[in-house]
């Protein structure tokens, strides 16, 4: 069918951009009956997954290929007291890859994604979605239309899925819970972006001790300074820039480990590969007591970047990361500790340098420059999963003002943070610095992996029982088993807590802190404007009143309140008695999904009385999406605009003409196009036509004179009589980040002479 003109009325697929589901009020209207896409990312041929799997080799495994550089040296950190105990350590390693990333990573939590992401957030957000229990209450029906916002679940056991999902809404404590439980996350994975560089390496120079001795650990730590330094410097160019070149080169990794690892299994004792039997574990328990169990402190450490398999799922897809690791990664690691452990059974003395030591001496230096890039890599992996998590956390609500950029055009997800990258490298070079070996880092490392992995498990049981709906005998399993399994390596570890695991518990109270003060104020100033949002009357009165005057332009009124317009606009009237002469109040709303798509970003509302051609807006972004530049925001907006004004002045006067106001009603007219089609056309009357030209003339020659930001800079206080904590909170905390952190402004990219601001006080 040819498109109508200007004056036609939308097409259908428009319909839906404009349904009445008015919850740009409180009062929110009936829900639309639109069908509910979902945007599950395609897994395409099986040579696209190949493809995939290939590259997914040097972005996700670095940091768990590079495990086998410290692991035996942190569990035998006193020495091996009895040969079978290496049989045992061998058993625990082989079951502990296997059970948690093989079969709990690999093929189960890869299916928690939340539309082809992965992460603490991303369950989160995926939780938040279908279960109302965000703090923070902008929810609005129409998200609920949005493309990518829901996805088919199954049916069964939906009574008790549903009886869940009731009291996690009705119960503040479970939501607050929930989201401490995202943020601590959240923490912890930062927390394994300032550990694994430090860790990853410290363990790659060391090695050169083996060849070179007389070299001071001194001099060790200024080289892995050195690398640390660079590897951050070059952090602003983006993994994008030199991503395939990863993968090649990790693999040749795996592939050494794996030839070495089978060459010392010949060589030395083969049958170190009893350690198949769990058996073997009971034995070193029993041998051990107390001991051994303190030695899962550096057990765990074999699963380290385990959670990179989960959080990097964006770029790649489940079939690719199944693939790899169990059909590649996952032999080469098994095969690189039996390797060791066989070599160890003729050399123990050489624990401390077992990897090293175990390479024949032709592949020593080859081996070691693999290992001193395998190791940047890990690092640079986790350096990006730390950017990626704090743009999410921003993009909720969680984190302050930061500059993001994004690197990469072919990946929204790759972004580079300055303030964060800097914040890093200062902690992972004092970490280097002052402990000066893997052994007291890996303490620290161990509370960081196993925490996130616990947070995980809980977060994913969750989503079994109140999304996916699943028997609960298949959940119970789930959780017990795998929370058995985490929270025996944690509790191994927090005994670690004086030789170095205070470190990431700190770091995490740290940013935990930051987090929960930022979320705090920012749901409180938001229940303000909410409260005190601009009644209808007052508007009237504006438009009403003489002595305000309408000025050329369009101006954008920037609040992040969807449901109503803020108490800030009253304040702009107060200080300048003039508006433009069109008025858009834009609400910037982060929803909690990955992407919104262009056509769905933008819901307008026009606001009474119609002749005040005032407007609402809520322009919506995913947590992976980035804010366009103003002239590209500015042009989408007013486009946007125009179509919504058409819709309503169609819909306006059908209105008027059912009640006979306006004497002429539209028709149909078929017509044959040069290709011989019957198209449609519809005909409507003069007076609608003209009146609709007109109002998007009006925008258009408003948006010649050009566009103004009219921004609010409340100050938030604590009120008199709120406690003495709320005051520090509010007063001083809040108000130190707010200082020292980027602006509004900054982030929007606006430029500073099309800016106008006023400031106002909320007493919260």
């Amino acid at each position: 069918m040819a498109e109508s003109n200007e004056g036609s009325p939308p097409r259908k697929n428009q319909q839906k951009l404009f349904n009445r589901v008015d919850s740009l009020h409180l009062e929110a209207g009936k829900v639309s009956g639109q069908p509910i896409k979902s945007n599950q990312k395609q897994q395409g041929s099986w040579g696209t997954t190949l493809s995939l799997a290939f590259q997914c080799i040097g972005v996700v495994y670095g940091d768990v290929g590079t495990s086998p550089l410290y692991t035996y040296s942190t569990v035998f950190a006193n020495g091996i007291g009895d040969p079978n105990d290496l049989i045992g350590v061998l058993s625990l390693i082989i079951y502990t890859l296997t059970l948690v990333t093989l079969i709990k990573y690999c093929f189960i939590v890869l299916w928690a994604n939340d539309n082809g992401d992965g992460g603490t957030f991303a369950i989160y957000s995926k939780i938040c979605r279908h279960v109302k229990v965000s703090l923070i209450p902008n929810y609005q029906k129409e998200d609920a239309t949005l493309s990518n916002y829901s996805v088919e679940v199954p049916s069964t056991n939906v009574k008790r899925a549903q009886k869940v999902k009731e009291t996690m809404e009705n119960s503040p404590a479970i939501r607050v819970m929930l989201f401490m439980c995202a943020i601590v996350g959240t923490s912890m994975v930062m927390g394994d972006g300032v550990l694994t560089p430090a860790i990853s390496v410290l363990s790659a120079v060391g090695g050169i001790t083996v060849a070179v001795p007389t070299l001071s650990p001194g001099a060790i730590v200024g080289i892995s300074i050195v690398i640390l330094i660079l590897l951050f410097v070059f952090q602003r160019y983006g993994t994008d820039k030199v991503g395939f070149a990863f993968a090649p080169l990790i693999s040749l990794w795996f592939l050494f480990i794996a030839g070495i690892g089978l060459y010392n299994l010949i060589k030395y004792d083969i049958t170190v590969l009893r350690a198949f039997n769990p058996a073997y574990i009971i034995d070193y328990f029993k041998r051990n007591g107390t001991n051994g169990y303190m030695s899962l402190g550096g057990v765990v450490l074999c699963i380290t970047g385990t959670e990179a398999m989960f959080a990097d799922l964006g770029h790649f897809n489940i079939p690719a990361i199944q693939i790899s690791f169990g059909g590649f990664v996952y032999p080469a690691l098994i095969l690189a500790y039996s390797g060791q452990a066989a070599y160890l059974t003729k050399y123990p003395n050489t624990v401390q340098t077992s990897f090293y030591s175990s390479i024949p001496g032709p592949l020593y230096w080859p081996q070691f420059v693999i290992a001193i890039i395998a190791a940047a890599i890990a690092s640079q992996a986790m350096i990006s999963g730390s950017f990626s998590i704090v743009a999410q956390s921003q993009a909720l609500g969680c984190f302050p003002k930061v500059k993001i950029i994004h690197t990469s055009k072919k990946y929204e997800g790759q972004v580079y943070i300055p303030e964060v990258n800097y914040a890093l490298m200062l902690g992972t070079v004092i970490i280097t610095a002052v402990f000066q070996n893997t052994i007291a880092i890996s303490f620290a490392y161990g509370i960081c992996v196993v925490t996130v992995m616990v947070i995980t498990t809980t977060l994913v049981s969750l989503i079994m029982l109140v999304i996916w709906k699943i028997s609960i005998l298949w959940i119970s399993l789930f959780f017990v088993i795998f929370a058995s399994i985490e929270l025996i390596y944690l509790s191994a570890t927090i005994t670690k807590f004086v030789q170095g695991g205070w470190l990431p518990l700190a770091f995490a109270a740290v940013l935990v802190s930051i987090m929960w003060v930022w979320h705090y104020v920012y749901k409180e100033k938001y229940m303000f404007e909410l409260e005190n949002k601009v009644s209808n009357d007052f508007i009237r009165e504006v438009v009403m009143n003489p002595n305000i005057n309408r000025v050329p332009g369009i101006g954008l009124l920037y609040s992040e309140l969807v449901q109503g317009i803020p108490p800030i606009f009253p304040h702009f009237i107060s200080n300048i008695p003039s508006i433009h002469s069109v008025l858009v109040f834009v609400s910037i709303k982060q929803i909690p999904i990955p992407t919104v798509d262009m056509e769905e970003r933008f819901l307008f509302r026009q606001v009474e009385p119609r002749e005040s051609r005032m407007f609402r807006c809520v322009v919506r972004y995913g947590y992976k999406d980035a804010f366009n530049q103003p002239e590209e925001f500015e042009q989408q907006l007013v486009q946007r605009l125009k179509e919504f004004v058409r819709h309503e002045n169609y819909m306006h006067n059908e209105e008027l003409i059912e009640q006979n106001i306006l004497p002429f009603k539209h028709h149909h007219t078929q017509s044959t196009n040069s290709s011989g089609r019957i198209v449609s056309t519809r005909l409507v009357s003069g007076q609608i036509v003209e009146a609709e030209e007109g109002e998007t003339q009006f925008i258009d020659e408003a948006m010649k004179n050009g566009v103004v930001y009219l921004l609010g800079e409340p100050e938030v206080r604590a009120k008199p009589n709120s406690s003495f904590f709320k005051k520090i909170i509010v007063n001083y905390i809040y108000s130190f980040l707010k200082k020292n952190f980027r602006q509004g402004q900054d982030m929007m990219s606006i430029p500073r002479t099309r800016v106008l601001k006023v400031g106002m006080i909320y007493e919260i």
